[in-house]
């Protein structure tokens, strides 16, 4: 049978199990999500399959879980069929993929998965967190997970009482932590462990003074590193390097602009939605760090480049965020997916640029640095930057060697 949209909705059409119901609108929302033609059929041939062996076996979608995915793989081996292993590989990722968008739709169980008290102690951390302070996603993970390793560390897999918690406990985890990991990690272990100890101060579990016993890390403000930037000519050629005739083109080059005209943080690139473009202002609403909003003019060539995106590369779709991916299932990149990561490091790889690092940060660190050539003062960076500390906007300075040769001492004895 060719494999196209039609023969893929014909195999839902002749469904006569427990998937008949919903085998029409599942092979609707594949299509939907742009995936292509040969691959809808192929994902339909086997839930078809799978099908017709669920009522052999007369199982209800409502009780279908992986352990009935492994006896559906299983049943060769009984019948003592020949197959070789990428093909079970390929049907375990499609039946996968089915259950999980059946859990989706409501229609099987939500997976059972076994937690220890550990587990839901860190869980309803991380939910106060998000509801009572309003942190992002990727800070409250990190934080969640700090708490999760020195539960697991005190108490390992056994009940919980966080009363017994003392300072000797709290110490011992900062110095294990400190002998794995580099100063500015540590850090951030330190702040993810007293946010927990506070939050369970704030359940009445511990004193206050066991916050304050969690001790501090060595965090030299003179010795940051020196902000790695990539040069004005490097960026325009990384820039330039995208297929405008192509939709991932039209893409990539709006992406790589806001990088290197407005200083934009990968996940603010992310997070941008339809609705942030302003265009009857020029504006770009900003949702930053600590989901702080702000209001940022949208050059000219930036504007361009994504008009040029919407009106003939972006894909048809409900997902609202501004930059999607190109391969099905279309959607809006995903905090942390490295997505805007990959977009640079491909340019820079066509551009043939040799750049300090592969990141997309360096457009934002060469923004800093070409307005402070430019005259532009430390403060004037920081609003731009939308840095909440001057500390954080200091380290430009290090970068006008012209400016701080005036500033140099001369060495005694030295010769006039």
């Amino acid at each position: 049978m060719e494999r196209t949209y039609e023969s893929a909705m014909a195999l839902a059409n002749r469904a006569t199990g427990p998937l008949a119901a919903h085998f029409e609108s599942w092979v609707s929302s594949l299509i939907d999500k742009q995936y292509a033609a040969a691959v809808v059929y192929v994902k339909a041939r086997h839930a078809a399959a799978f099908d017709h062996w669920l009522t052999a076996q007369r199982i209800d979608l409502e009780d279908l879980s992986e352990v009935h995915l492994t006896q559906y793989q299983d049943r060769r081996r009984r019948m003592r069929q020949p197959v070789c292993a990428s093909t079970r590989r390929q049907e375990r990722r499609e039946l996968v993929h089915l259950l999980g968008d059946l859990r989706e739709l409501g229609v099987c169980a939500k997976a059972r998965v076994a937690t220890v008290p550990t587990d839901d102690i860190a869980a309803a951390f991380g939910h106060h967190l998000q509801h009572q302070q309003g942190l992002a996603d990727s800070s409250i993970e990190r934080y969640r997970t700090v708490a999760r390793q020195f539960l697991v560390e005190c108490f390992g897999q056994g009940a919980v009482d966080l009363s017994t918690i003392g300072t000797v406990d709290v110490i011992g985890f900062v110095q294990r932590q400190s002998k794995r990991l580099t100063p500015p990690a540590v850090k951030c272990v330190i702040n993810g462990l007293r946010s927990f100890l506070r939050y369970a101060q704030y359940r009445g579990d511990v004193v206050p003074e066991l916050v304050a016993a969690v001790p501090a890390v060595a965090s030299w403000a003179c010795t940051p590193a020196v902000p790695k930037a990539i040069s004005a000519e490097h960026a325009q050629r990384a820039i330039d390097s995208c297929d405008l005739t192509t939709a991932i083109g039209l893409r990539d080059r709006a992406v790589l602009l806001l990088l290197a005209r407005l200083g934009l943080r990968a996940r603010e690139v992310i997070a941008l939605r339809l609705e942030d473009c302003d265009w009857d202002r020029g504006q770009l609403l900003i949702c930053g760090k600590a989901r702080r909003e702000c209001i940022l003019p949208m050059p000219v060539d930036v504007g361009e480049a994504i008009a040029a995106y919407l009106e003939r590369g972006r894909h048809h779709c409900e997902d609202r965020h501004l930059f999607l991916r190109s391969m099905a299932p279309v959607r809006g990149l995903l905090q942390g997916s490295d997505g805007i990561g990959s977009i640079v490091r491909y340019a820079l790889r066509r551009a043939q640029v040799d750049a300090p690092h592969s990141g997309s940060h360096q457009f934002r660190h060469a923004l800093a640095v070409r307005m402070l050539q430019s005259g532009a003062s430390l403060p004037e960076i920081g609003e731009v930057l939308r840095h909440r500390s001057q500390q954080s906007t200091s380290i430009y300075a290090r970068v006008d060697i012209e400016a701080l040769r005036c500033l140099v001492v001369a060495w005694p004895g030295a010769a006039q």
